[in-house]
Formats: C-alpha cells, structure tokens, sequence
C-alpha cells in the first residue's frame, strides 16, 4: 500500500511531469530539398519588419540563390514591439504551410514574440504540409516546438536579414539545396598569423558522441523548460548559442538545464558563440565563460566543445534540428549521419 507522502508526491507532481516531459516524434519527417525557382515565404514571427529597405535586401539576396519571395501578408504589422497580434502573426504561418506554392517559410529576424505563437499553431496542418522552416534567435521556440509536436525537421540558420555571405550561402546550399550529409567544421585560415586566432574551437570534454542534433538559443529554449513544447532530451547532441547576455546569466541557464535534468541525459554538448558577452556588473569578481562551461559540462564526463559557428555572427552553419549526427569535440566537428532533406 502506498505511503502518504508517496500518495502526496504522486499527486501533487503529476500536473508539472506531464509539462515537463514529452515523447520523441514518432515518425521522423524532411522536408524536400529547395530548388531553383522554388518559394520562400518571409514573416516576421516575433519583433516587426522596422525596415522595408531591410525585407527588400532580404528579398534581393534570396533571389541572387535563385528563389522566389512571397511577404507574409502581416509582415508590416505593429503591435508595440512585436509584428502584430499573436492571432494575425500565427496566420501568415499556417498560410504559409498550408500553400503548395511556398516550399520554405523563413522568418525575417528574431526579437522576441514566437514563444507566444506556440499554444496558437495548428500541428496537424504543419505536420500533413513538411517544409523547410529556417531561423536563428528568438525563432528557436518554433524550431523546438515544430520538431518536438510534429517530428519535422527545422534549421537551426540564417533569417532572410541576415549577412548572406560566401561561408554562410555555402553552408545553407550544401544542406538544404544540394542535400549533402556534410561536416561542419570551423574556418581554419591563419591570415598573417604564426598562428590560428579566429573562430578557434575549444575543447571541453574530448572524444566521440552520437545523438539527434537538437538545441539553439540558449535564453529561448531555458524559458520553455516545463513546457510541451520541448523534445524528449534523452540520448541528444545539444547545441546552443546567446547573445547580449552577462556571464552570470550564462551560468544561471545552464544551472537550469541542470536542475531540470536536461544536461544529464544528453550524449555530447556544442556551445556556438556568445556574442557580446561581458562579465557586465560582475566585474573582477566575475566568473568567465570559459569558467561556467567548465563547471558545468566537465563532470558531465561526455564529449564537449566550445566556439562552433553557431550563434548571432555573420559566418554561421545552418545546422538541422532532429538529425543524428557525431561530434568529435577534440577536432571540433558535426558530422551528419544522414542528409537532412529528402
């Protein structure tokens, strides 16, 4: 017979496990690799298109690949510092998924707006309508939730305002045009250098990891801790990247992870880049970066790397979401184990 305080804990807790716990998709779902003349749908999910200048670039840039553009039809809207209603942001996504003629829905920029979308999105129409859905940033909540709800693979990569230079395209065309099952590894030019000192890799923990690709910005995905909104964690490969955040709220995140038993069911760990990311008010007596995923990943005892091209920096991969892949943190690579479109 069940003890009281078994009884109490079972009742007690069940409503926040349900939350916090979720099953992996049962089906794993590509979308079809992009070709020439294919549509790219643009929407602002979360901060407003300030620019029209900026979505003309935009626009201009994906056509130079070869693509054609369609503007969400909210794209302009304003709602304070978000693109319009939650109602109205939702809608130019689902129409996007729902129009055979878009084969890419891509977001404008980040900000912050798309956790709110996630209680709103018809899964059923995404799922029955796989495309390629692409972004950085605040996008990750609809990256993580898309994968975790329907098993479509997202892409963790460039939004349509990014910097679409030569490192950048050729990392986006390799995976989602030519379809490559590829390794991501760092630029190794030493420019006028004895030595290597840009975009060096660091390892954390070295050796060998396989698991399902899954991570993104840090601060979005910390916040949907507790939600159903994110994948089953067990046997994963974490990636994770910031921006504008102190060292203190680095370490306050990845203690999250930790308290939440994320960190201890993954099978290998990749940090990106923290850009703009100062000790702030800590000062002398802060701790560094280097010091907090030192503290955190090394008794982990699974391999670990910092300083992928992963993050808010102009350079970067564009990385799937729900792929298996291996990371090999002493050469600081991820290799897929499988392409990533179909």
């Amino acid at each position: 017979m069940p003890s009281r305080r078994s009884f109490l804990q079972a009742t007690t807790l069940a409503p926040f496990l349900s939350l916090s716990t979720s099953q992996p998709p049962n089906t794993l779902i590509k979308p079809d690799r992009l070709r020439p003349g294919d549509t790219i749908g643009l929407l602002c999910p979360a901060a407003p298109a300030y620019s029209r200048e900026t979505v003309q670039i935009a626009q201009e840039s994906l056509q130079v690949l070869g693509f054609k553009t369609k503007l969400g039809p909210h794209i302009y809207n304003r709602y304070g510092y978000l693109a319009g209603r939650d109602a109205d942001r939702v809608a130019d996504l689902h129409a996007f998924f729902d129009d055979r003629s878009v084969k890419a829905v891509m977001a404008i920029h980040g900000g912050w707006g798309s956790a709110r979308l996630l209680p709103l999105l018809d899964y059923n129409l995404i799922q029955r309508n796989p495309k390629t859905l692409i972004g950085y940033s605040d996008i990750t909540a609809l990256l993580l939730a898309i994968y975790a709800k329907t098993g479509l693979v997202t892409f963790h990569g460039p939004v349509a305002s990014a910097t679409f230079n030569a490192y950048t395209v050729d990392w986006f065309r390799r995976l989602l045009i030519e379809g490559e099952t590829l390794t991501m590894r760092n630029p190794t030019e030493k420019g006028d250098n004895l030595t290597q000192t840009q975009n060096r890799i660091t390892t954390i923990r070295p050796g060998l990891a396989r698991g399902r690709l899954v991570g993104g910005n840090l601060t979005v995905l910390s916040h949907l801790i507790g939600s159903t909104y994110l994948p089953d964690w067990q046997n994963t490969i974490l990636f994770v990247e910031d921006t504008h955040e102190e060292i203190y709220r680095m370490d306050r995140m990845l203690t999250h992870l930790k308290l939440a038993g994320i960190l201890n069911q993954i099978a290998g760990f990749v940090f990106g880049k923290c850009s703009d990311c100062g000790t702030g008010s800590g000062g002398y007596g802060s701790l560094t970066l280097e010091d907090v995923l030192t503290e955190h990943i090394i008794p982990l005892d699974k391999p670990a790397y910092s300083g992928a091209m992963i993050g808010h920096i102009s350079d970067k991969f564009t990385v799937p979401v729900g792929i298996d892949a291996e990371i090999d943190a002493t050469a600081g690579t991820i290799r897929l184990l499988e392409s990533a479109v179909s």
